[in-house]
């Protein structure tokens, strides 16, 4: 078996509705630019208030993805 490396990224994704979204949103984004991801990993939930009231949920999440040739 051929030896591997990845790197390992910290993102933040945000959504008004869910962490569950937020995360959502960390990924699909990092996709976009990011090739053969692997392992995601929720390391902190948080929220954004205003008013009193939660304007965002937070999700920081730990993404890996392998070093191509």
């Amino acid at each position: 078996m051929a030896e591997s490396v990845y790197k390992i990224i910290e993102l933040v994704g945000t959504s008004t509705e869910s962490w569950e979204k937020a995360a959502e949103a960390a990924i699909n984004k990092a996709s976009k630019s990011l090739h053969d991801l692997r392992i995601a990993e929720v390391s902190q939930l948080d929220m954004h208030i205003k008013d009193g009231k939660i304007e965002n949920y937070r999700a920081k999440v730990k993404v890996s993805f392998k070093y191509e040739d």
